[in-house]
């Protein structure tokens, strides 16, 4: 099978037959009405929706489709799952497929699509909006006024407040990181780049310095972190790194929580030195006596940067598309590759 991005006519004489697996409740939250007729359009769409590949049904589904429209909740396609199955390809409405996609699976041939790119659309507004206003320090600000109820010289208060020629380090020039980069060019900030597969001609393409990732974090009012979670990143942002940190500099992670040392960065925020804006942590929800709920120097929202509400119509457009695109020419706008997984989150 070939699934190189090549335009490949991919016409046949029987309907395809589309198949999901997932959580159940999702389908209707990622794919409205119009969607729906979109899949429809393309062949034999089954109604139900597989989150047990262990039953009859989920077998027989397997056997018999083309297209697996995966999302949240999707069992592993383990290699006996696929055993007999026609599938030439999965199509999944999120973004990692990495806990549903095995390493033995891509012997298989079958071609591989994700949605990442339409959930770094959110995870980068989030990020952005939260880099401007942590350096705006309007949780601070906004705390003070709480407590006095009156006017004061906001500017001569805190007049390390603002935007202006500051400096943002982005850790990972991943699809979010280089969208966040995007973003960020459009203000008056200073940008610093750290990837290790990124050279300097590149970060200047994408508006940023190359650095080396003690002077993003020394440098750094705020550093942001957009790597993917692999044995070495794993906190990366240790009790080292975020002592080289400035006074009232600020941890935005909106990636993966092993990228922090979570005790280290507590101990940090305890001490003053650094805030910290955390939609992941490690353990994913922290101890119900973690200090860092109710710390004023932390923002901590449960990982909801991604794709949440209305957003989630974004990932199933953008997984119908590619639904459409395998149909019609054989191949996919957004490929993932094996070759790349391994650095990619």
């Amino acid at each position: 099978m070939n699934v190189d991005d090549q335009v490949l006519p991919n016409s046949r004489s029987v309907p395809w037959a589309i198949s999901f697996a997932m959580r159940p409740e999702l389908r209707s939250r990622l794919f409205d009405e119009a969607a729906e007729h979109r899949l429809a359009a393309l062949g034999s769409v089954r109604a139900e929706v597989i989150d047990d590949f262990t039953s009859p049904a989920a077998r027989e589904a397997l056997r018999t489709s083309d297209v697996l429209v995966t999302g949240w909740g999707c069992p592993v396609l383990e290699p006996d799952v696929m055993a007999g199955s026609r599938l030439q390809a999965v199509v999944h409405a999120a973004g990692t497929v990495k806990n549903h996609v095995p390493d033995a699976f891509w012997s298989s041939g079958i071609a591989v699509s994700s949605a990442a790119d339409a959930n770094a659309v959110p995870v980068a507004e989030y990020t952005v909006a939260q880099v401007l206003l942590a350096n705006k320090q309007v949780g601070a600000i906004q705390a003070a006024y709480r407590s006095e109820r009156a006017g004061a010289d906001w500017s001569a208060r805190f007049p390390e407040a603002g935007n202006y020629r500051r400096t943002v380090g982005v850790v990972g020039a991943s699809k979010i990181g280089r969208r966040v980069l995007e973003l960020l060019t459009a203000f008056d900030l200073d940008l610093l780049l750290h990837d290790p597969y990124v050279d300097a001609d590149t970060a200047r393409r994408l508006g940023a310095r190359q650095a080396g990732l003690d002077e993003v974090f020394r440098t750094s009012d705020i550093v942001t972190l957009h790597a993917p979670d692999l044995p070495e990143t794993r906190h990366l942002a240790d009790a080292r790194r975020l002592a080289l940190m400035r006074p009232g500099a600020v941890l935005v992670n909106t990636a993966r929580g092993g990228l922090v040392d979570t005790a280290a960065l507590t101990d940090a925020v305890l001490s003053g030195r650094v805030r910290a804006v955390l939609d992941v942590t490690e353990p994913e929800v922290l101890p119900v006596d973690s200090p860092l709920y109710d710390h004023p120097g932390v923002v901590l929202t449960p990982h909801v940067a991604g794709s949440v509400g209305g957003e989630l119509r974004r990932l199933g457009d953008a997984a119908v598309s590619e639904v459409e695109s395998w149909v019609r020419t054989g191949a996919f706008r957004a490929p993932v590759r094996p070759e790349t997984l391994s650095i990619m989150a």
